[in-house]
């Protein structure tokens, strides 16, 4: 029995950092649960809005802050005061009404003679379709005409416009999603880099590497997107430039910190003394280690510029119109809360969802990337 364990130990002593960082992963419930999370919410975001039947930027004006719901719309009850309004826009009066599931049938009567074209009302509405003249009286007063029911879903309700809100939410998670990870991105590289680079170095250099980056958490982050928006216009770009400028310096900090420990340990001073270059050492040694805090930090970070951006959009120095995100989506929610709360809810369980999984994701990923744990 002593054999197939030591052989075992063997193996995993020779196995890559990824490789057994891959092992554990594969072996966690929660980390695939987590990562089964995350690639759903990206799935839904990326096709769902071709599947929910509604274009993002579509406003039912007939139907302004609808509650969600499994059934379909208009309900029976709703026919009648459609119909009403559609009678006061053609200035006549609806009479004789009968609602059936798939039609609506009635006589319009007007004072004056009725012109046909009138119907065109009935197409540009929400509710109903394009209506069909069944009879008209003799001195034209009187239109029998029917009109089909336009039958519509609403999941997640709509916002106070009439927009389909999960439409919008899974369209505002494309944007959110891809800023969170681009802006991680370019924050990861440049802060990793600079990190080890002033951690291992040490002396003078890491001095004035620091005093940069102390320089760059001096200056307003609000003031200086103004000054973006100012010279540059609004645009999600501008957000990208103004969260990447400011998010590497916290994972510069954290990553020298960690690079100057890990220069104080033997396997370093020795890598040292036989002689191997900086950059070797950086390669082979440094960052390696420091993989665990730095991964952990990257999965917080996207959240953290999602929550950046939705300030930003808050302000409105952010995502503008037609454009959204879920930023905006909660900060709309928020100021209608009493009368709509599903606008909050919604897009919040979303972001809520993605915070979490991201959250138990990255501590995961720092316990599988920590080159000390052989278990």
């Amino acid at each position: 029995m002593s054999r197939p364990a030591s052989s075992h130990r063997l193996a995993w002593a020779g196995a890559s950092l990824l490789g057994r960082a891959r092992r554990r992963l594969l072996g966690d419930r929660v980390a695939r649960a987590c990562a089964a999370l995350l690639a759903l919410v990206a799935l839904a975001c990326t096709l769902g809005p071709f599947l929910t039947g509604h274009p993002y930027d579509r406003l039912y004006y007939d139907y302004p802050g609808t509650p969600p719901s499994l059934s379909l719309y208009p309900t029976t009850d709703s026919v009648r005061p459609a119909l009403d309004r559609l009678a006061f826009r053609m200035r006549v009066r609806a009479e004789d009404v009968t609602v059936t599931p798939e039609a609506v049938r009635l006589t319009l009567a007007a004072d004056r003679p009725l012109d046909p074209r009138v119907l065109t009302f009935f197409a540009r509405s929400d509710v109903f379709g394009e209506a069909r003249l069944l009879g008209r009286s003799e001195d034209g007063r009187r239109l029998t005409v029917e009109a089909p029911l336009r039958r519509l879903r609403f999941l997640a309700g709509t916002d106070a416009l009439g927009r389909d809100l999960l439409t919008r939410t899974l369209v505002a998670g494309r944007l959110s999603l891809a800023l969170g990870l681009m802006a991680s991105a370019v924050a990861l590289g440049i802060g990793v880099i600079y990190g080890a680079l002033a951690g291992t170095l040490g002396g003078r250099v890491d001095a004035a590497m620091m005093r940069l980056v102390d320089i760059l958490y001096s200056l307003p982050f609000v003031f200086f997107v103004i000054m973006l928006v100012v010279f540059f216009g609004r645009s999600v770009a501008l957000i990208f430039v103004a969260v990447g400028a400011v998010e590497w310096l916290d994972m510069a900090r954290i990553v020298r910190a960690e690079a100057q420990a890990i220069r104080r340990r033997d396997y370093v001073r020795a890598a040292e003394a036989l002689g191997l270059s900086t950059a070797a050492i950086l390669r082979r040694h440094v960052v390696p280690n420091l993989l665990g805090p730095v991964v952990a930090f990257a999965a917080l970070m996207v959240p953290r510029v999602i929550l950046l951006e939705s300030f930003l959009s808050f302000l409105g120095l952010g995502v503008q119109e037609p454009a959204t995100s879920w930023g905006v989506l909660i900060a709309d929610g928020a100021r209608s809360l009493e009368t709509t709360p599903w606008m909050l809810v919604v897009p919040a369980a979303f972001l809520v969802a993605t915070l979490v999984a991201l959250t138990l994701l990255g501590e995961r990923l720092r316990d599988a990337f920590d080159p000390q744990d052989r278990a």
